[in-house]
């Protein structure tokens, strides 16, 4: 365990940071596994949403979140 204040406070933002990315992680690949499955319009946004969250928090990279609104929405048409 860290001995520095910091240090402490770090490990603390860190552990809430994980859950936060974890939780949003989930619901991302829920998300994209529904969209698959069946392709409609409001999937579709509701993923795009999620994609543009997840990249603006630096969850995924932003070229990793276009090529996946990509190949969704060829699913769609």
């Amino acid at each position: 365990m860290p001995i520095i204040r910091s240090a402490i406070k770090k490990v603390r933002k860190d552990k809430t940071r994980t859950t936060l990315n974890k939780k949003r992680e989930n619901t991302l690949r829920s998300l994209i596994k529904k969209t698959r499955s069946s392709s409609t319009a409001k999937n579709l946004q509701a993923v795009f949403s999620a994609l543009d969250k997840a990249a603006k928090v630096n969850l995924i990279h932003k070229n990793k979140a276009a090529r996946l609104k990509s190949n969704l929405s060829k699913l769609v048409k």
